[in-house]
Order: C-alpha cells, then sequence, then structure tokens
C-alpha cells in the first residue's frame, strides 16, 4: 500500500476508525439514498444522477431530516480518539 502511494501522490489515505459513532448515521443515509433514490435507476448521464441526487437530499431535508442526538458524553468520544491515536502510533512503529 506504502509503495502504491508513493507512485500515486495524488491519492492520500485517511484513517477512519470502523466503530466511529458518527459512520453509523452516515452510512444509514447513504443507504437510504441507495434504495430510494439510485437503484434500478437508468442514468443516461452524469447530470441525471446529480439531478436524481439533488432530489433526495431535498426531499429528506423537508420531511426527513432531524437532529444527531450523541450518546456518548464529550470525554468518553475524546478517550477513544486517544486510544486509537495510541494503536495508529504503534502500528507505525511496527512497520
Amino acid at each position: 500500500m506504502k509503495q502504491w502511494l508513493e507512485k500515486h501522490p495524488r491519492f492520500k489515505l485517511h484513517f477512519t476508525p470502523t466503530s466511529a459513532s458518527w459512520l453509523n448515521a452516515v452510512e444509514g443515509w447513504f443507504a437510504q439514498l441507495e434504495r430510494r433514490a439510485l437503484y434500478r435507476g437508468a442514468f443516461t448521464s452524469v447530470a441525471d444522477l446529480k439531478v436524481a441526487i439533488r432530489q433526495f437530499i431535498e426531499a429528506h431535508n423537508e420531511h426527513s431530516a432531524k437532529p444527531f442526538k450523541w450518546n456518548k458524553t464529550a470525554e468518553a468520544i475524546t478517550s477513544s480518539v486517544h486510544k486509537v491515536k495510541l494503536s495508529v502510533i504503534k502500528n507505525k512503529l511496527m512497520d
């Protein structure tokens, strides 16, 4: 992976923990987008695809969007981030 990234400097690898709580909300939103706007769609151009996505976003924002309620305290989140940072440092030292 490192060699490929060195040969392709345009691409950057960003570490995203797989257990990040915000991912659940994001994954759910993209699943809705796929099911309601894209699945079995016949898009003849990128412009058509963009229109379908924009229409979904507008309808979602008007009828379904609501604030996300965090269940963890700020302290719990920063503690988790600290653990991940230590894990990343440990992995880098082992490379």
